[in-house]
Parts: structure tokens; C-alpha cells; sequence
């Protein structure tokens, strides 16, 4: 199987039609087909239904278009690599965080570190730790920044200098505005969304048994995408502060729970694992800043 093939394979599957795609990639129609069908007889499985107007992919197919995603990914990612070997000016660096208040620490060094490497190129990837973590394991990202405390016999990992206090957002409507912190016992009754993450680490260890009580009607990965619907007045979102706009010209504001829960955030990245030159640089950056942060780790440098 040809990387040049999967290249051909996924424009088809985004166009959905072979003329288009042929065009697009400066191929011959005939020879894309061709290719599509050694394609299809190397791996044993039809990866296309095709109509006269369009081509769509099989359940086959789009197995395969997801793992040439990654596999691509990982080719482009090392090709960059290779590239800045010679020439440390810049390169790319590939980064998952998690959503936090926090994230301006990283942020305020990423933005002192291009004064010294003009030519770096950041991507920031979203999500709980499951995704980051699952995408950092595969080496599609270079370190990522999670909630939960990591695992010491497979990452390297520091910690930031502060906690996430977590509360609720609501609408400034809702009754649970009059008060100044919010019970476990206050919620019930509320239609309430969080992340799956806080269900399973968080708030069983603040309210137990409780948990059971609470009327978790839905869940959001993504901060923004909840304050949405509690703006809908649909549920009231549970969530770390200073995420939402609560500013007094806002329809929303945020109170703390109590008793007071707490999460810490880690800068993490894989044990023995080999960076590009900027990447390298980067991570000796963050382990200046947050060096009295690096926990009891004897593996807890770049490898």
C-alpha cells in the first residue's frame, strides 16, 4: 500500500466523484480507477459504491479513510520533522490541550518563544484527556495538556502552578443565581450537562452518592458548545471558571461549588519520546518556566 495511493483514495472519498478528483490531483481518470482497483484487490474488500452521478464509500472504505488520515498524518508530521532538522528557525509542533483558564501560561510562552523562532508553526488540538492522550500515544501530537493526573510508567509530565476551581454556569434567570456557592443538594431538580471526563474523576469525589441524585440530561467536551445551550435555558452547565463570558453585560454568570473542587492540569508528553529540533526546544522552554513544577519523575526530561 502506497502512500501516494492513500493520497488518491481520500481526495476521491472528499470529492465523491472520479472526474473531479483526477483533476484535482493531475491524474488521469483511467489511472485513478486502475489504482482504486489494485487498491480494492490488495486489501480483499469493495471500498466504493459507485452511481452514475457520485462515488461513496462502503463501511470498508471508511475504515480505511480513517486510518489513511492518521497514517498521513503521521507521514506529513515526519516529513516536517526532517525538514527542520537543518534549519532551526521554526517547524511545526503539534498540541492537544485540554479547555482550562490555564492555557494562558502556555500560550504566554508559545508567544515568547516565536520572538526567538519567527518561523514556528503551532496546532492546537481540543479535547478532553481521552483525546488528547489517545492522539498523543499514536504520535499525531508532540505533548498535550490534561486534566488528570498522568501515568507515570508512560509519560513525562509537569505540573501547572494553579488549580481550576470548578461551579456552574447558568443564566443570570435562574434561581441558583441569588446564591453565592452551589450545593450538590442545590442541584437536584436542574437539568445539568458536563464533560464525560468530570462524571468519572471529578464529581463522584465531590458529592459521592449523591451523583445518582443529579439530573445529567446530556454531555459537552467543548466549553463553548455548552454555554450555548445553557443560554437556550435547556440545562445549566458544570465546568471550571473563568471559561464563560460573565461580564455584567452577559446573560450568563458562574458560581462556585462548594465543598470547593478542585483539578490540577499536566503538561504531558511520551516517555523516550524522540522530538523534532523546534518541539525539543520548546518543551526545554516550559520545563524553564514550570521547572520547580516537574513532579517526583526521574524520567521527567526530554528523551
Amino acid at each position: 500500500m502506497e502512500i501516494r495511493v492513500l493520497r488518491y483514495f481520500l481526495e476521491i472519498a472528499r470529492e465523491e466523484n472520479m472526474t473531479r478528483a483526477s483533476n484535482r490531483l493531475h491524474v488521469s481518470q483511467p489511472t485513478l480507477s486502475k489504482q482504486m482497483k489494485d487498491l480494492e484487490a490488495e486489501l480483499g474488500k469493495k471500498l466504493f459504491r459507485r452511481s452514475s452521478a457520485s462515488i461513496h464509500l462502503t463501511d470498508e472504505g471508511m475504515l480505511l479513510r480513517k486510518r489513511a488520515e492518521d497514517i498521513l498524518a503521521m507521514v506529513d508530521k515526519t516529513i516536517d520533522e526532517f525538514k527542520a532538522l537543518n534549519e532551526i528557525i521554526g517547524g511545526d509542533v503539534y498540541i492537544g490541550c485540554a479547555e482550562s483558564y490555564q492555557i494562558r501560561y502556555l500560550a504566554e510562552i508559545i508567544k515568547n518563544f516565536r520572538e526567538i523562532y519567527p518561523m514556528l508553526k503551532y496546532h492546537i488540538l481540543s479535547g478532553d484527556t481521552a483525546q488528547v492522550s489517545e492522539r498523543l500515544n499514536r504520535g499525531l501530537l508532540d505533548f498535550a495538556v490534561i486534566v488528570e493526573p498522568p501515568n507515570l510508567q508512560k509519560y513525562n509530565y509537569i505540573e501547572l502552578p494553579v488549580a481550576d476551581s470548578w461551579g456552574v454556569v447558568m443564566r443570570k434567570d435562574c434561581p441558583l443565581s441569588e446564591k453565592q456557592s452551589i450545593t450538590a443538594d442545590d442541584l437536584i431538580g436542574f437539568d445539568l450537562i458536563t464533560s464525560p471526563q468530570s462524571l468519572e474523576a471529578d464529581f463522584p469525589r465531590w458529592c459521592g452518592e449523591k451523583l445518582d441524585k443529579l439530573n445529567i440530561v446530556g454531555t459537552v467536551n467543548l466549553f463553548y458548545n455548552g454555554t450555548v445551550f445553557v443560554k437556550s435555558g435547556d440545562c445549566l452547565l458544570l465546568t471550571f471558571d473563568r471559561l464563560a463570558d460573565t461580564g455584567s453585560n452577559n446573560e450568563l454568570c458562574f458560581r462556585p461549588l462548594t465543598p470547593t473542587l478542585k483539578s490540577k492540569m499536566f503538561i504531558i508528553w511520551k516517555r523516550y519520546q524522540v522530538f523534532s529540533p523546534i518541539a525539543e526546544r520548546l518543551v526545554e522552554k516550559i520545563k524553564e518556566k514550570f521547572g520547580k513544577n516537574i513532579l517526583n519523575n526521574s524520567n521527567a526530561s526530554v528523551k
